[in-house]
């Protein structure tokens, strides 16, 4: 029998829900762990060695392994009343705006700091509880939507944003009013899987989460794959640094995910599918919960959809806080409510992904411009580049520009079109001094090279890569050394801890950042920073490693006379 799952408990139900009803809710689910954490962690405000126990015994799981997969993550509180503590979040973006005031202000609740929450448009974002607020220094902290994207000031056609600014758009009928849900209509009734395949292959588009790879050629792999069932997971665990584009996509437009993920599962012939939800978006997880119902609802996921032989039924999974889990493998060891480190590869999930499974693990943005390629052919999409390049990027910039937001920029865009003319320029008496790409992970680009477009080939050239998307932006007032600092801080509290280059070399350049270790002298300095930057790049299990030493890499190449200045006051 074809089952959806098991509906949500009221909070007023699960107040009276015994140990094993909460585990018996989703116990004969796919992927019960993460739902069955979150169930006692909701009922009792933390989550207790009597609820690790019943946990345990209930899922047989290994008491010992099910504690260090629960304190890998870094939400799930371990001390009672601990999911009402405030946590404030002490991103980059954050830093520039009073953070650490700000968990002062909030010390006597008990405050305590996380790593960036996907607020950089609108700073500083604080969880309390299941409350998604906004905290200013000096004011009361307060619930604010999330913005929409700015107006394109490009004139440039979107195909991800195209009506995400529409009144109702989050709900079924919202959508549908614009065409919502014909793309999935028209491959059912018209295209067979095969011919799907052909288009999103001639389309260009490649997967827009940071790794770029054709996003044609994995749905081909699953398809071709043997092995059942297959699944399509939506990696909505946001958690790059800088990078906020997804929360807008799923808080505005919930039901083009879900519809890029029926339509990947017709693709690949998958029949069941997971979103898995970055913890620091609560707000997110109750607008997809209802968009899941409505689409339940409509005949648009679970058996026989839209009258046809697709069967796909869709799982909300809720993270808990890793940014490892941005990577595909650790996510999917997460999902299977194993440690969630990174798996070695190959095999690759296409092949040996959940459960052992042919798998595709696509991003929100990616998954979202498949409906629009679907409805208008492959050759408008290909067409929305600049040049030969093909397609659009969702870009998210922030920090000191004077209009920071979520923009569908065509790839290929010049960097200075959107620092200077589409996000207003720097602040007024300022200048630009460097930016991110990639959130962090690409490191930073100087001024002296902001001539560059927004396209892996150009980027690459410079050493750095597009990613996610995240664009940070530094005026001249900003320490750079410092904002190096933070950033390899950040890499090494996130590291998973598997591989030494990666758990050892991003606690060395934090501290050689610090000022805590290291030779005095600039050339020795540098040296010893290659040299350790090199080896992780080398022999790093994952990207957190092999990204993280682009930071001191781009520090060292743009801002050497910062990093001389600041050996020779430490001498």
């Amino acid at each position: 029998m074809f089952e959806g799952p098991s509906p949500r408990l009221s909070e007023r139900a699960m107040t009276r829900t015994t140990d094993d009803e909460l585990i018996a809710c989703w116990r004969d689910e796919p992927a019960p762990l993460l739902p069955v954490l979150h169930a006692f962690h909701d009922r009792d405000g933390y989550l207790s060695d009597d609820a690790l126990r019943a946990v345990a015994h209930g899922l047989r799981i290994p008491l010992a392994d099910l504690y260090g997969t629960v304190t890998f993550y870094h939400h799930i509180a371990r001390i009672e009343g601990g999911k009402q503590r405030p946590r404030v979040c002490d991103g980059p973006v954050c830093k520039l705006n009073g953070c650490d005031a700000l968990l002062d202000q909030l010390a006597p609740e008990g405050a305590t700091a996380m790593p960036c929450a996907g607020r950089c448009d609108d700073p500083i974002p604080v969880l309390r509880g299941d409350e998604f607020l906004v905290g200013r220094v000096g004011a009361p902290l307060a619930a604010e939507g999330t913005p929409l994207p700015p107006p394109n000031p490009g004139g440039v056609t979107e195909c991800c944003f195209a009506h995400i600014r529409d009144a109702g758009r989050a709900s079924l009928a919202g959508y549908r009013a614009s065409g919502g849900y014909e793309a999935l209509a028209r491959a059912v009734q018209e295209l067979s899987p095969a011919e799907l395949l052909d288009l999103i292959d001639a389309s260009g588009l490649a997967g827009r989460g940071g790794a770029g790879f054709p996003t044609g050629r994995k749905w081909r792999a699953v398809a071709e794959a043997t092995g059942e069932p297959k699944t399509i997971v939506c990696n909505a665990d946001e958690g790059e640094p800088g990078c906020f584009k997804d929360r807008a996509l799923m808080d505005h437009d919930p039901h083009a995910v879900i519809e890029g993920m029926a339509l990947a599962a017709y693709a690949t012939g998958a029949t069941r599918g997971f979103v898995y939800l970055r913890y620091e978006y609560p707000h997110t997880l109750r607008i997809l919960e209802g968009a899941l119902e409505e689409a339940r609802a409509a005949n648009l996921i679970g058996p026989g959809i839209l009258g046809s032989d697709l069967h796909f039924e869709l799982y909300l999974r809720r993270g808990a806080g890793a940014y490892i889990c941005g990577e595909e493998t650790s996510l999917l060891n997460s999902l299977e409510g194993k440690h969630p480190f990174p798996r070695n590869r190959p095999p690759y999930p296409v092949t040996h992904g959940f459960e052992d499974k042919p798998t595709a693990v696509n991003n929100v943005e990616t998954l979202v411009s498949v409906p629009p390629i679907v409805r208008h052919g492959s050759d408008w999409y290909a067409a929305l580049g600049l040049g030969e390049h093909k397609g659009t990027k969702l870009i998210s910039l922030s920090g000191d520009v004077q209009r920071p937001g979520n923009y569908e920029i065509p790839i290929g865009l010049p960097l200075r079109t959107l620092l200077d003319e589409w996000a207003g320029g720097p602040r007024a008496g300022r200048s630009f001094q460097a930016v991110t790409m990639a959130g962090l992970s690409g490191g930073f680009i100087g001024s002296e090279d902001f001539d560059i477009t927004l396209d892996e080939p150009c980027l690459r050239a410079k050493q750095s890569f597009l990613g996610a998307g995240g664009v940070m932006v530094f005026d001249d007032s900003r320490d750079m050394l410092e904002v190096a600092r933070q950033a390899m801080s950040f890499f090494a509290h996130e590291s998973c801890g598997k591989c030494v280059p990666c758990r050892i070399g991003t606690q060395r350049l934090t501290e050689r950042l610090a000022g805590d270790a290291g030779p005095r002298d600039t050339e020795l300095w540098s040296a010893e920073v290659h040299d350790i930057g090199h080896t992780m790049m080398a022999v790093s299990a994952c990207g957190l490693g092999i990204a993280a030493p682009l930071v001191t890499e781009s520090l060292l190449r743009y801002f050497p006379e910062q990093v001389a200045a600041r050996l020779e006051q430490r001498t």
